[in-house]
């Protein structure tokens, strides 16, 4: 079951001018700048309440964000859910025949496990299911 609204990705050419508009114009603290190697993107993050919103700059011209802008040009790239156990439900939809883009997670911004649904399973929207690593410190026997 979907928890609620993790992200949204938003592709776009320039990061630094999209990180100065987000900031200056539209009142939002960017909280941090990643590199994803494996995604070929740089992200830029805000958070609006309980959403961060992903600004995806490709680092290479063959990166599915260059892709995705070759065609549809800057803008809403996916929607992000959070999600419980996202190998169960990566079973969960193959068992009910949905169309996937990846049938295993991968590792996406924030070292998170990630998948997406294909977009013609999701009525054109790339769908994306997220879950949250939780990494545990032990100190002091705690």
């Amino acid at each position: 079951m979907l928890k609620q609204i993790d992200h949204i990705g938003i592709a776009v050419k320039n990061l630094n001018q999209q990180i100065e508009f987000y900031s200056n114009m539209l009142g939002l603290t960017c909280s941090g700048i990643e590199d994803v190697p494996e995604q070929k993107v740089r992200v830029g993050i805000f958070k609006l309440g309980n959403v961060r919103i992903e600004l995806l700059e490709p680092t290479t011209p063959d990166s599915p964000i260059a892709k995705f802008m070759e065609n549809r040009g800057e803008g809403i790239h996916h929607i992000g859910y959070a999600v419980e156990n996202i190998e169960q439900h990566l079973k969960s939809l193959e068992e009910k025949n949905v169309r996937l883009i990846d049938s295993t997670p991968r590792i996406g911004a924030g070292g998170h496990k990630i998948a997406f649904l294909h977009p013609k399973a999701t009525f054109g929207v790339l769908t994306e299911l997220c879950e949250h690593q939780h990494v545990t410190t032990v100190n002091g026997g705690e």
